[in-house]
């Protein structure tokens, strides 16, 4: 079992505001990595997701027949004595070279019952977001995506894009998408729900990056004077930026399977009791 130090998971699923609450605290101070994913739609300021974290929770999902990017609806329960040796020598080389460290990458949420066996000290910010806006991002990142494409071909099919095929194309994208995305959003939200169950109430908190605006210094506090971390305070404002909030699409309308909505109302109202 690794002998961590002081350690601070940052988790939640995609598009949950993770990588602006990471940028945050890295600028507090915060180690969470020597090589940091890049950025990219949907992240232009970066992920800020340590790179050896992010290819090993790809491999891992790739080597049992899954989605890379971690589009799944069951966590990863088992390893295999391989992938758990390499995620042990992970963790005890980032032990070895930091005295304290933080670690964001959203499909962490997947392998929880991994890291709280092998970092059973380790400290975690649980980063939770309403599934309709959750969604909704997830869509208009593909959304864009998409866009993307079609504005770098020439000027007549990029007429053709804006005037004719625009608007079809993103409410198709959320016929397909909504119900698949949403299923996705319970299993990560489920898995942060049990983990949250199981730990001591002292070893988590759980926030809304919205509305850590108004309450980022009690977080900040929490983390620096109860957990005992050497950061340095910045304001939460000054790393927010509201332009990159996406307007949200009641995705109510696009789900047929309404059993799969009431799991999720449900799911969230229980999240809620553990906001911050």
């Amino acid at each position: 079992m690794t002998e961590p130090n002081n350690v601070l998971l940052i988790v939640g699923m995609h598009r949950s505001g993770t990588s602006v609450i990471s940028q945050w605290l890295q600028k507090c101070r915060l180690n969470i990595g020597e090589n940091l994913l890049g950025s990219g739609i949907g992240n232009v300021e970066g992920h800020f997701e340590d790179v050896d974290f992010y290819r090993y929770h790809e491999d891992v999902l790739e080597e049992n027949h899954l989605c890379r990017e971690g589009y799944v609806n069951s966590p990863i329960k088992k390893l295999s004595y391989y992938q758990e040796e390499k995620l042990k020598a992970l963790t005890g080389f980032k032990n070895k070279m930091n005295e304290q460290w933080g670690l964001k990458e959203p499909r962490t949420c997947l392998f929880l019952t991994h890291y709280r066996k092998l970092i059973p000290d380790a400290h975690y910010l649980v980063v939770l977001r309403d599934f309709h806006s959750t969604v909704n991002s997830l869509i208009v990142r593909d959304f864009k995506n998409v866009e993307d494409k079609y504005l770098k071909r020439k000027w007549l099919s990029r007429q053709i894009w804006n005037w004719f095929r625009r608007a079809g194309k993103e409410r198709k994208l959320y016929r397909e998408q909504a119900a698949s995305y949403l299923d996705v959003w319970i299993t990560y939200n489920s898995e942060l729900l049990q983990h949250m169950e199981m730990l001591p109430n002292e070893m988590f908190i759980a926030v809304d990056y919205n509305a850590l605006i108004k309450n980022d210094k009690k977080t900040f506090s929490v983390i620096k004077n109860e957990w005992k971390f050497s950061l340095v305070y910045v304001e939460f404002q000054k790393i927010f930026k509201e332009k990159f909030i996406s307007e949200v699409v009641n995705i109510d309308q696009f789900i047929e399977n309404k059993a799969l909505l009431t799991k999720a109302y449900e799911l969230e109202k229980k999240l809620k009791k553990y906001m911050l």
